[in-house]
């Protein structure tokens, strides 16, 4: 393999041996020059792996001379070196995209930390993360058995999300496959975990239970509103964990993130149910049973989300909070523009929520579209192109304008989405709930083992369609399959994203508090 080539450019080059010499030591090639001119038309002949630049050369400067580079090579990193230390200097070297910046006096191992850092830092950090990540797969597996509460699978499911996108940023992903495995033996003592506590959270006793979705305005959002400052509640729909880590990056340079918790969806983690108990502040029995005009129930035509206005309204009376609000959901373009066009009268309210259905959009189009898939085949894709749609979206214009002002932001989701792969057969008549990772209905058989069975509805807070209906809840990664056409059907949903069921993905969301920096 080649050693790494240098090119220094100096109008004192003679005087810089010292250091040429230790670089040469350590493995490197160096050419030199001594001006602008001349390492410009150095760079046109030869591809160079770093180029270091004095600033104060005669003609043509530093400055002057990494313009000409970047315009050539744009991609070729540049490590302006300089006498001065006036900020100005520092601020046009910085806009002019250089790797690094030193000031002389140098010293060789300045200079050799400087070239390590840009040539081999990618690699640097794949070792270590991989290091990393063995060291610390031993204490996630034993975290599994250790896990007594909804606090200690938030941890585990936030430690796991950590390094996947740790490992996923590194060059070889090769720790992935092990990573993998790893986040199927969570979801399955998860759901273990999930199967034997979620009813009793359903109870009104005095227990250790995770906010739910129910919870979330009350606890998490209401309260802000006594700042006095506008509030903008903002719901995208579908948005995992490892999604909002991916945005959150966008997020930074704007605003300071307060709080960064999670909550658990309540079942089914789908819009119809999770997204209407979130906005109402009840469970679907009680929807359903009080407010019988607003609830769809499953064997309706219409759609289950049209009246999340007026559950917000019902929500804010019943906890006595006399308060201007206003409400948008956005699923196209369009809509998009005219929340931004109605931002100014938006301040004039105590609270603004706001539903993005772009996520949840997504992951079904990549079910029913080739194109989508190819776009996002794996995990890693799909977090890019969410990330794609944040940056380029009104949701983030919003955003940057509400950072002008002085208002607060509270970010989160209804429910997650899990991956799936492995079908389980089951029977219904025609009746049963389509969804693919949680069936309603009568006379639903299947073989008991990997799912979440409720029998009375009525345990986990759910309304049913007649005296007989039960739940049955996807887990893991399985997803719902008629014996009738089987094998289309799986070959159709198998490696898609799905919700409905129980997994760390779908249940435990993020949910954020964001203030302007």
């Amino acid at each position: 393999m080649q050693n790494p080539q240098i090119l220094w450019a100096d109008d004192e080059i003679d005087l810089l041996k010292p250091h040429i010499l230790f670089l040469q030591q350590k493995g490197y090639d160096i050419s030199t020059v001594n001006s602008g001119v001349d390492a410009i038309e150095e760079v046109e002949k030869k591809n160079f792996d770093v180029v270091f630049l004095d600033e104060m050369m005669p003609g043509m400067t530093g400055l002057e001379t990494l313009q000409q580079i970047k315009q050539i090579k744009p991609q070729v990193p540049v490590v302006m070196i300089t006498k001065s230390e006036e900020e100005h200097i520092m601020n046009d070297a910085i806009g002019g995209k250089i790797a690094d910046y030193l000031i002389k006096p140098l010293n060789p191992s300045q200079i050799w930390l400087s070239v390590k850092k840009i040539l081999q830092n990618r690699q640097l950090i794949d070792e270590k993360t991989t290091l990393n990540y063995q060291q610390d797969f031993m204490n996630i597996s034993m975290a599994f058995g250790d896990a007594v509460d909804h606090e200690d699978w938030a941890n585990i499911y936030k430690k796991l999300t950590y390094w996947e996108l740790q490992i996923d940023a590194t060059e070889n992903k090769n720790m992935l496959e092990v990573l993998e495995s790893q986040k199927i033996e969570a979801n399955a003592n998860f759901a273990r975990f999930v199967k034997d506590n979620y009813l009793d959270w359903m109870q009104e006793k005095n227990m250790e239970k995770p906010l739910l979705s129910h919870q979330v305005m009350k606890k998490k959002v209401l309260p802000k509103l006594k700042s006095g400052k506008p509030l903008f509640f903002i719901v995208i729909d579908n948005l995992r964990l490892d999604q909002w880590e991916e945005i959150e990056s966008l997020v930074a340079p704007y605003f300071n993130v307060q709080e960064k918790e999670t909550y658990y969806s309540i079942l089914p983690t789908t819009t119809a149910f999770a997204r209407n108990s979130l906005f109402s502040g009840m469970m679907p029995l009680d929807m359903a049973r009080f407010y019988p005009n607003f609830w769809e129930d499953e064997d309706s035509d219409e759609g289950k989300n049209n009246f999340e206005e007026e559950w917000i309204r019902i929500n804010l009376e019943k906890n006595r909070i006399s308060a201007k609000f206003s409400y948008s959901k956005i699923l196209q373009v369009n809509q998009g523009k005219a929340a931004l066009d109605q931002f100014h009268a938006m301040l004039q309210n105590d609270l603004n929520v706001l539903v993005y259905n772009f996520v949840d959009m997504v992951s079904h189009a990549r079910t029913d579209m080739k194109m989508i898939r190819e776009l996002a085949p794996d995990e890693s894709a799909y977090r890019s192109l969410t990330k794609s749609w944040f940056e380029h979206s009104s949701l983030f214009e919003l955003l940057k304008k509400i950072q002008g002002v002085d208002a607060d932001v509270i970010i989160t989701t209804d429910h997650g989405t899990k991956r799936v792969n492995k079908p389980y057969r089951i029977i219904g008549d025609k009746n049963v709930t389509t969804n693919l990772r949680y069936k309603q209905g009568k006379n639903l058989n299947f073989e008991s083992g990997k799912v979440f069975e409720i029998r009375k509805p009525e345990e986990a807070k759910l309304p049913k369609l007649n005296v007989s209906s039960c739940y049955v809840f996807g887990v893991e990664d399985y997803f719902f399959a008629y014996p009738n056409n089987y094998n289309y059907y799986v070959n159709y949903y198998k490696d898609t994203f799905q919700h409905g069921g129980v997994s760390l993905e779908e249940m435990i969301i993020p949910i954020v508090h964001l203030t302007s920096k």
